[in-house]
């Protein structure tokens, strides 16, 4: 009877993931603009309603609920291997470092050079904790000036030492590393490209080439080296570069993706004023 009611289980859960497989799920239409997606390592989802200086938390078991208000005007996020959230936090222009139990917050860069940053814009940390994340300039209505003293630039933070990696970019925007950690994807939106770095062992990038000739806001990649562009929906490119499926999404803009939910195999999506997930079928 055993043998029969778990086959019974396998056989209707596979039915219901089935079923699901390509749907484009709305899990709320309640923000302002959200962005910033990120999971934990049980597949929580963490995102931001900047306008709203707020992150939300959506947990494996599909609540909803306001994680941290004020957030610092809180952007691109990324989780870390100890399991903090990375968060470009712009209100300052600065990169936090936020604990998700008791959510104190360690202000990681502050400045370049004795200059103000643009605004960090997106951002991932590799496993060895070195963080890279893009700084382009959007004038904000919360910001006391107009005018930008740093170029548009992808930055590199590593042991408490921030460097300028790369000025020559339009706007650089999206950002995510490779699963093995061996590249760095960046996305160019001012100049409608996506680029791809290798990682070198210390950290350090080279070999910059073009990836794509599409830019995005947000960004990921699967485990199978694939990677997601965001901005009219959601644009997947293969390994190579080349496109292999679009997600049309009803909202006015796409902010930004990644993979959460239970064994990581939902990707989220980051729209405007909704939040949503899909279970992947290609």
């Amino acid at each position: 009877m055993k043998t029969v009611f778990f086959m019974i289980m396998i056989l209707t859960t596979l039915y219901s993931k089935a079923q699901l497989k390509g749907k484009l799920i709305e899990i709320s239409a309640q923000f302002s603009f959200t962005e910033g997606p990120t999971a934990d390592e049980q597949g929580n989802i963490y995102f931001t309603d900047q306008p709203n200086n707020s992150i939300w938390k959506y947990d494996t078991n599909g609540l909803l609920s306001l994680f941290m208000q004020p957030a610092g005007r809180s952007n691109g996020m990324f989780m870390d291997k100890e399991g903090f959230i990375v968060s470009c936090a712009d209100e300052k222009n600065e990169l936090w470092r936020i604990d998700p139990v008791s959510k104190a917050v360690d202000v990681l860069v502050t400045g370049y050079q004795n200059k103000l940053l643009n605004g960090p814009n997106d951002v991932w940390v590799s496993d060895r904790g070195t963080m890279y994340f893009t700084d382009p300039f959007y004038d904000r209505d919360y910001w006391q000036r107009d005018s930008s003293e740093l170029p548009q630039a992808l930055y590199m933070l590593q042991q408490g030492k921030l460097i300028q990696i790369d000025a020559a970019l339009d706007k650089p925007n999206g950002i995510i590393g490779s699963p093995d950690g061996k590249h760095l994807f960046v996305a160019d939106i001012g100049a409608d490209k996506t680029f791809v770095y290798d990682v070198n062992g210390d950290g350090t990038l080279s070999n910059k080439r073009l990836f794509c000739e599409k830019g995005s806001d947000g960004m990921t990649v699967d485990d199978r080296g694939n990677v997601y562009l965001t901005g009219k929906g959601v644009f997947i490119y293969n390994k190579d570069g080349q496109q292999i499926h679009h997600i049309d999404v009803p909202a006015e803009w796409t902010a930004n993706v990644c993979f959460g939910g239970k064994q990581h195999a939902y990707l989220f999506i980051t729209a405007s004023e909704k939040i949503f997930k899909i279970y992947p079928d290609w």
